[in-house]
């Protein structure tokens, strides 16, 4: 059996189609993708659920559409991951309807669910105990032992804090258990941010209010965002450091994209997917099938 290498990629629903498109042609042309590459989860949202972190993610989605989504990508064999990481959850919040419909078009044993509040938590493993269950970024365990105790819970998968994605020695203490960390390879923060617990407050706050984004106060905010800000970051792992974290056992790498443009979603996918060699080839297949779909749409809305 093939030792894979899993790529959990943002936006199951704001990039459906981009990352159906990259499911597709993983498939089609495995030989322009690096070598055992899999797409291990698509992890999101759907617009207006209150339960969502992390990033605020405003709107509505029809019954329809949720279904859509989820049936698109786990006829594709590729979970659905919730970022049910809402850091202002109280017990009368689990009781809401969209998200619990959400839940319940989703229990089919094979996708999963991010969480960091237990209240919610313990909700959703009696509720629904068929998803799997993973422990959250947003809980900035930075503390070894912490982060050990936390492995040694029922979890699938722990998603490191992206502080510690250079501290050799917490990496090496990982190995027994590497296949269970989840690594975020790329995130466009700045590492040791004083006010990041408060940002994911702000976020929550924004999603359980319905309010309308306002920038957060953050003196490492940025306007304009790009890929290559994301690779001046200290946290950013290249492509020529990945064998190292594969060496070590690390099987699960997280790419950032939520709240971000599709562009940049893009140049990620291109970087740590696609063998520099088919780059060109690949994106313009993307590009060509992405544009179709729009046409398609845009015809089906003219009837």
């Amino acid at each position: 059996m093939r030792d894979y290498i899993y790529w959990h990629l943002p936006g199951f629903s704001v990039f459906r189609d981009l990352n159906s498109t990259l499911i597709d042609l993983m498939r089609e042309f495995p030989n322009s993708f690096n070598d055992n590459y899999r797409v291990g989860s698509v992890y999101g949202t759907f617009p207006g659920a209150i339960w969502n972190g992390g990033r605020t993610v405003l709107g509505f989605c029809p019954k329809n559409e949720i279904e859509r989504t989820i049936k698109l990508f786990n006829s594709k064999h590729v979970p659905v991951r919730f970022t049910w990481t809402n850091s202002l959850i109280e017990e009368k919040h689990v009781y809401d309807t969209y998200c619990n419909l959400i839940m319940r078009l989703a229990d089919n044993g094979e996708n999963q669910v991010l969480v960091n509040r237990p209240v919610l938590e313990d909700y959703l493993r009696k509720e629904y105990p068929n998803f799997k269950f993973i422990s959250s970024t947003t809980k900035r365990i930075t503390d070894p032992d912490k982060l050990h105790e936390e492995l040694e819970k029922d979890y699938f998968m722990v998603v490191l804090d992206y502080d510690l994605n250079h501290n050799r020695e917490v990496l090496e203490s990982l190995g027994p258990v590497a296949d269970r960390v989840e690594i975020l390879v790329d995130e466009i923060c700045f590492p040791n941010c004083p006010k990041r617990i408060d940002h994911y407050k702000d976020e929550s706050l924004h999603q359980l209010e319905y309010e309308i984004a306002r920038p957060f106060n953050c003196p490492n905010r940025q306007e304009k965002k790009s890929f290559a800000d994301c690779k001046d970051k200290p946290a950013f792992i290249s492509r020529d450091q990945m064998k190292d974290y594969i060496d070590l056992g690390f099987r699960n790498f997280k790419v950032v994209g939520r709240g971000l443009p599709q562009s940049l979603v893009l140049d990620s996918y291109m970087y740590y997917l696609v063998k520099e060699s088919d780059q060109d080839f690949i994106r313009n297949q993307i590009n060509k099938r992405l544009a179709e779909i729009a046409e398609k749409r845009a015809a089906a809305r003219k009837r």
